[in-house]
């Protein structure tokens, strides 16, 4: 097939250098390096602070997270313990939890593991975790008291974002006033302007299309990193979903591609150690967007210069559809994750702007129900089954085959069935997330 450039050189001249700079600088606030969950290491992190700023071990520690937070904490692996849940991950914080490392405070030795556990083993009637009614989807708060030393800390909207700090009657940071806005890119009053600016999706496909490489090169390390989880997974961790799968492949391209991808997610659901590439607060999401675009394309004999293109489409395009959908969600992160990678597939295939619309058109009308229950070693599935999507969304987009306008969430233009997607996701599923989080806390097993 034709590979379709669409006369790159003369739309890189018309993007604004500014505009690049901005779009390049929210890929790279998104897309960083964490180890294990997303969730049980916000809370980590949290609690690492309150730690360090109360300046004692803590009598007792009080945690009260959102709904979100609170479900997929409950049921992952952490890394490098053996075990699940959110105790253990206290435990490290307290023991040996270092702030400045963000979202990669619980990789740690396993001697400092092990002081850990002794710890958990001592003091877990110490730890109170409850779920908080708020009306934000990312909050952990954690009050950590020490004799008649406490302090309070609280992170809000994004998993790094520290908007509150407390010792004593002494307020070291108070960003709550005016905070809780409803867009996620509009979170911090401080933030640079370049995290609000607003994206379209031929914006994401000019950018990931006409961009100078150089700008685009540091993603070959989301690919290094995620895949050595990969292998890691396919020694069989988890469901050992990717391991099975990729027995079973016997060559078959796509049958491979997704096996090695979702490997990655076994490994990271258990537990694995090693760090991952994430997206918009998502490791699962990182690893979506990476691997199965760069497996593809390196597969199919595409070029290192389309590789590196559509892995920033793939990445690019699902921070655009997650911002409206919003950080945490009933709807499941693999939803947009998946719908980059049908993207990024799109244009491995040749495809053109129009086409790549045509790959979310058709994925909106694919999986756009899937709900997130929680993380745990299940998500591997559910990116199996985002991808198998991507595949067949893709293959009918690069032959102009596009669900019609009038079906389901679809519209004739692009944006605004995006923001459809968003819509259900953001407002119309809050029911469902009360429901999941009953459903879970009620279990009779």
């Amino acid at each position: 097939m034709h590979f379709n450039i669409d006369n790159n050189y003369f739309r890189y001249l018309s993007m604004d250098k500014v505009l690049r700079e901005q779009i390049k600088d929210i890929m790279q606030h998104e897309v960083v390096p964490a180890t294990g969950c997303t969730e049980p290491g916000a809370v980590a992190l949290c609690v690492a602070k309150a730690v360090e700023t109360l300046g004692c071990e803590p009598e007792h520690i009080t945690l009260r997270l959102s709904k979100n937070v609170f479900k997929n904490a409950m049921g992952v692996g952490i890394p490098g313990t053996g075990m699940i849940g959110l105790p253990i991950a206290v435990a490290m914080a307290v023991t040996h939890g270092d702030s400045k490392r963000g979202l990669e405070v619980l990789t740690m030795p396993e001697n400092q593991v092990d002081d850990a556990k002794r710890w958990l083993a001592n003091h877990a009637d110490s730890i109170d975790i409850s779920v908080k009614e708020t009306s934000d989807k990312l909050y952990i708060e954690c009050s950590a008291v020490c004799g008649k030393s406490s302090v309070v800390a609280v992170i809000a909207k994004k998993h790094t974002n520290f908007i509150f700090l407390k010792k004593d009657d002494q307020v070291l940071l108070d960003h709550k006033l005016g905070l809780f806005q409803e867009q996620d890119n509009d979170d911090d009053p401080k933030e640079d302007n370049k995290q609000r600016l607003e994206l379209t999706a031929h914006m994401v496909y000019d950018y990931a299309t006409t961009a100078p490489l150089d700008e685009l090169d540091w993603l070959r390390e989301t690919v290094e990193y995620n895949n050595a989880a990969s292998e890691c997974g396919l020694e069989g961790m988890g469901l050992h979903t990717g391991q099975i799968l990729m027995e079973q492949a016997r060559g078959d391209m796509v049958h491979t591609v997704v096996a090695r991808t979702v490997a990655a997610s076994d490994a990271r659901m258990d537990g694995c150690t090693k760090p991952v590439y994430s997206n918009s607060g998502s490791g699962n999401q990182g690893i979506c967007c990476t691997l199965p675009v760069y497996y593809y394309g390196t597969l199919r004999g595409n070029s290192d210069e389309q590789i590196m293109r559509a892995l920033t489409m793939s990445h690019l395009m699902s921070i655009y559809i997650k911002r409206g959908i919003g950080r945490l969600s009933a709807l499941c992160g693999i939803v947009n994750a998946t719908m980059g990678v049908s993207a990024g597939l799109t244009y491995l295939e040749g495809g053109n702007f129009e086409q790549v619309g045509y790959a979310l058109k058709n994925m909106i009308n694919t999986i756009a129900g899937m709900v997130c229950d929680g993380a745990k070693p299940s998500c591997a599935l559910k990116m199996s089954v985002g991808l198998y999507s991507a595949f067949v969304c893709s293959e009918l987009a690069v032959h102009s085959r596009v669900v019609d306008c009038t079906d389901g969430l679809s519209e004739s233009d692009l944006d605004c069935s995006i923001h459809n997607l968003g819509r259900l996701g953001k407002d119309g599923m809050n029911q469902t997330d009360d429901m999941i989080l009953d459903i879970m806390t009620h279990k009779r097993n």
